[in-house]
């Protein structure tokens, strides 16, 4: 088939995807480096496409492209920013889409030019909004999970009532709490926000429940209402479930008006293989931030999970470091730590961190209450 020319009004605003192709030669690597560019726009051989704005603009462009090691280069394409649509679905599907399914491309990076940024609004608390819902200034805050999965509602409440007392900033509901017979979600909702709410009254504190909402498509903003009409403080989603847009849609719902917790469950997949995937700074800090969270939780190294610590460094300048208006948010280092790793993971993220310990505090001590205040005065010091 033979297209006609085509002439396009575009802006000429590009944004760039930083690819890290393995095992190949240079010349290998210029042919992944056109098959990208082609897949994740037109997806049609070169020579099919017709002339003008198509071929010259809409394919994807390679600004540069640089060895990196033995048969690993890098490479930046850049994408006519309207291929997006300006709509963060589209925008992920631009930078891996198709690509995703081929072996060993991984992406690195994303540079976004204002006029994208500018799409999104980004987080509504961010760091400095959470410090000033909690009241919680120049210290670490802290962070716990509800567990086990199968634990009666009551017994979920009494525990969050205990973490509330003892000075626990942000309580959260184990990823694996959903709708389950034996701790229906409204039923564990309503109780464990008015345990901690009861709690906040007693010592003054502003601890902040946020339960998973995360739910079939049609159930997430429900879930999120009855959430917020029960008391809880914040909201938890798990993107790799439910979509980053779903992040973005309660996020930005002015009705809610919650902070909103971005869970890692089901990404790992998408970072673990060094050559495969998007990378943990991605994954895990630029595109919840993007996508409106005002937290970002993900393993930290040294536990029981493979992520290192240049990983975590990386996730934490994505949810972090400079990027247009949109706010910096907090990363929730996790996953195995105890009170005895305080120290290490303090001097490691410095202030700007929620600190989360969940089986490693129920493990402490037969008195969780006290387990509570020691991890309190940890940080207080």
């Amino acid at each position: 088939m033979i297209f006609p020319p085509v002439s396009l009004t575009l802006s000429g605003d590009r944004f760039t995807v930083i690819y890290r192709l393995a095992g190949a030669d240079e010349a290998e690597a210029r042919a992944k480096i056109k098959g990208i560019c082609l897949e994740q726009t037109v997806e049609l051989p070169e020579e099919l496409l017709p002339d003008g704005d198509i071929r010259a603009e809409v394919v994807g462009r390679l600004e540069w492209l640089r060895q990196a090691d033995a048969n690993i280069f890098e490479a930046a394409i850049s994408y006519a920013v309207e291929t997006t649509g300006f709509e963060l679905p589209q925008l992920l599907n631009v930078m891996f889409g198709n690509t995703s399914m081929q072996p060993h491309i991984r992406v690195e990076r994303l540079e976004l030019p204002e006029r994208l940024l500018q799409t999104f609004k980004g987080p509504r608390f961010g760091q400095s909004g959470l410090r000033a819902l909690l009241q919680a200034y120049g210290r670490p805050l802290l962070c716990t999970a509800l567990k086990p999965l199968g634990l009666p509602a009551k017994n979920l409440a009494d525990l969050a009532g205990q973490f509330a007392l003892g000075g626990i900033d942000l309580i959260k509901d184990d990823h694996g709490l959903a709708n389950q017979p034996f701790h229906p979600f409204h039923e564990r909702v309503c109780r464990c926000a008015e345990a901690v709410n009861t709690a906040n009254q007693k010592t003054g504190y502003r601890c902040l429940y946020a339960p998973n909402i995360s739910a079939p498509a049609q159930q997430i903003v429900e879930r999120a209402y009855l959430a917020k009409e029960a008391g809880a403080g914040g909201l938890m989603i798990i993107p790799g479930l439910v979509g980053l847009d779903s992040l973005r849609l309660l996020a930005e719902d002015d009705g809610l008006g919650l902070p909103v917790i971005s869970h890692p469950a089901y990404w790992g997949s998408y970072v673990t293989h060094p050559q495969q995937g998007v990378a943990h700074r991605l994954t895990y800090g630029l595109l919840p931030r993007l996508a409106g969270a005002d937290a970002t939780i993900f393993v930290n190294y040294g536990g029981r999970f493979s992520f290192t610590p240049a990983d975590c460094r990386g996730i934490v300048a994505g949810a972090s470091e400079p990027l247009g208006r949109l706010k910096p948010i907090f990363p929730i280092p996790g996953g195995g730590m105890t009170l005895a790793r305080l120290p290490e993971m303090v001097q490691f993220y410095g202030p700007e961190v929620i600190l989360l310990i969940a089986g490693g505090l129920y493990a402490h001590g037969p008195n969780l209450l006290e387990s509570c205040r020691q991890f309190r005065a940890l940080v207080d010091k």
